[in-house]
């Protein structure tokens, strides 16, 4: 189905793509914790009143 050479190279790409993706995250990593410092407490409240949402949407449909 594949050749051995888009073998290597499907390969040898997805490790570049991976060992890019991680460099980049760690360069990153220590700016993201300073701005977005509080934004697990925002998607913590959004969860939470998705949670309510459907809640009462069950409450009031019976």
């Amino acid at each position: 189905m594949f050749s051995t050479g888009q073998i290597i190279f499907a390969v040898l790409f997805i490790l570049a793509f991976v060992v890019f993706i991680v460099s980049a995250y760690k360069k990153d990593f220590k700016m993201h914790q300073k701005n977005y410092k509080g934004v697990k407490w925002v998607g913590l409240f959004f969860i939470i009143f998705l949670i309510i949402l459907v809640g009462l949407k069950q409450y009031l449909r019976n």
